[in-house]
């Protein structure tokens, strides 16, 4: 059975929830998903517990049907191998706070230029300009702000 989104490929630089769903979905949905995660700690969620094998459930639950790569994206070298990703992509989901991808040089005025084509999602609670959009939050933090819970 063929899947809607199974020619789509998605770098996904998130961290949490926040990103992580939505590609999770698309993932579920046939399109090939590359998480990106950080050299030093991977993707944040490993170390949670319950763990199986040394990997928590929570990664295995958000990170299902999706491929992991590790880049060091402060280093240029490490950056060059990346745009080379992003020449086949189709999508890039990040949450990083306002300002952090363009000084790691992967903002979306960078990555179009390498791919015009490029459909860029950045995911914040505040978006880019609101004072609050400065702090590191994530969906607890959102949801608890919110008087959800």
């Amino acid at each position: 059975m063929n899947k809607p989104f199974e020619n789509l490929t998605v770098l996904d630089l998130s961290r949490y929830l926040l990103g992580a769903y939505p590609s999770l979905y698309l993932a579920d949905f046939g399109a090939r998903v590359i998480k990106v995660e950080d050299t030093k700690v991977g993707d944040y969620c490993r170390q949670e517990e319950p763990q199986i094998d040394g990997e928590s459930y929570y990664h295995y639950a958000l990170n299902r049907n999706k491929e992991s790569v590790s880049f060091n994206l402060k280093d240029p070298e490490v950056l060059d191998a990346f745009y080379k990703l992003v020449i086949s992509a189709d999508v890039i989901i990040e949450n990083y706070r306002p300002g952090v991808a363009k000084r790691l040089g992967i903002d979306y005025e960078t990555l179009s230029a390498i791919n015009p084509r490029i459909i860029y999602c950045s995911l914040s609670a505040y978006g880019q300009n609101d004072p609050r959009s400065l702090s590191a939050l994530h969906d607890v933090n959102i949801v608890t702000q919110t008087g959800y819970y």
